[in-house]
């Protein structure tokens, strides 16, 4: 445990982070990821050329820093951060490697006249805490899985068994275990980690499981993203019958048990873990209410498969709304941005309702306004980014 002086030492600190965290953090990746290539896979090299991930890490730090002698106002930041570790497969010898080098950063981003023996004792702790909290609950999620029906450590080799075009962007992959062996259920919303070895070298990606994965196989569905070295690849290169290693389901982001009516909303890709949300919520007896956006007909994925649930499950209502109409697609319910007031129009009536969605930072932080200025209790709204955390302010 820390001491009261370590903690108050870190807490004087955060005036600094406010203003140049970012920096501290970014130079602090060039650093790391120059030094130790044996993390470089860990780490998505377009959100580090974008500052996303610098940026999440940054608030991370600050966050933890700003309440380091009371760690439960961190609220759920700890258990996204642990999840992202275990899709990952982050191990307890990396922390070393994020310790020394933050603590260099530290030194050399602020100097000898701030960055006092005081003030570098004092982090060094604050870290080893962070670091034993983390390593703790990452190894309980891994024995857990590993110990679970289907469940397994580290990666697993597994089969491309079928490719399916959804739309003219996004196709999905389905995959069974090498082993034929059974797998490990994943609770809707969860993502499953995939190892790649592209050009010698290695990455990891996370990808939403785009349904529930109850007939032994798992699937993911993948935009191709201009310029994304994972996604270009599978769309191009990765064929039926290759084999990838892939890490166990995880992820906190998941569909919670209600009698609530629930509403699911998508834009573009973010439609990917509110398919296995739906696939949930239809075995019960519960109204769903499935809304999404895309730029228009010929992006817009499984259409065809949610209208036919519609019909077969009178709980279900959908809507659609296209940024611009492509003259070729079928109609959508809305063509152009969704307003708050035709989003209020395809909301239940009752307004104690449980709502998700997903989708890029701008449709998210658009919806987040609208549903609080429809009504919608904040603690019901929920969403989950695709790479680093940020802020929908």
């Amino acid at each position: 445990m820390l001491s009261a002086q370590d903690r108050a030492i870190v807490k004087s600190t955060v005036p600094l982070l406010e203003s140049g965290g970012e920096a501290l953090i970014t130079h602090f990746y060039r650093m790391m990821l120059s030094e130790y290539p044996q993390v470089r896979p860990l780490f998505n090299q377009a959100h580090q050329a974008s500052g996303d991930q610098p940026r999440a890490l940054a608030n991370g730090v600050l966050m933890y820093a700003r309440h380091i002698d009371q760690l439960d106002q961190l609220g759920d930041l700890v258990a996204k951060i642990i999840n992202k570790h275990v899709a990952l497969q982050i191990l307890p010898e990396h922390y070393p490697i994020v310790g020394s080098c933050l603590l260099r950063a530290i030194s050399e981003v602020l100097g000898e006249e701030i960055a006092t023996p005081e003030v570098m004792s004092a982090w060094g702790a604050a870290y080893g805490q962070l670091a034993e909290i983390l390593i703790g609950a990452e190894a309980a999620i891994y024995d857990q899985k590993a110990e679970a029906v289907g469940g397994w450590r580290g990666a697993r080799a597994f089969v491309l068994t079928q490719r399916v075009e959804e739309s003219a962007e996004i196709t999905s992959f389905y995959f069974e275990p090498a082993d034929k062996g059974p797998i490990l259920a994943a609770e809707p919303g969860q993502y499953i980690g995939m190892k790649l070895l592209l050009d010698g070298e290695e990455i990891r990606r996370n990808y939403s499981l785009s349904s529930l994965g109850t007939d032994g196989q798992y699937r993911i569905s993948v935009k191709r993203e201009a310029g994304g070295r994972a996604s270009n690849y599978l769309h191009d290169q990765f064929q039926v019958g290759a084999h990838i290693e892939l890490f166990p389901p995880a992820g906190d982001f998941t569909l919670t048990a209600s009698d609530k009516p629930l509403v699911l909303i998508s834009g573009g890709v973010g439609i990917t873990p509110t398919l296995a949300m739906l696939e949930a919520a239809l075995a019960t007896e519960r109204p769903v209410h499935f809304i999404h956006c895309a730029r228009n007909g010929a992006v817009h994925a499984f259409r065809d498969w949610i209208d036919g649930l519609a019909e077969r499950h009178p709980q279900l209502k959908r809507f659609y709304c296209y940024a611009e109409d492509d003259g070729v697609s079928p109609a959508a319910d809305q063509v152009g941005l969704l307003s708050q007031e035709q989003l209020g129009h395809w909301l239940p009536e009752q307004r104690d309702l449980d709502a998700y969605f997903l989708g890029p930072k701008g449709f998210m932080a658009v919806i987040k306004r609208h549903l609080k200025a429809l009504g919608v209790p904040e603690s019901q709204s929920r969403y989950e980014f695709f790479g680093p955390a940020a802020a929908l302010e």
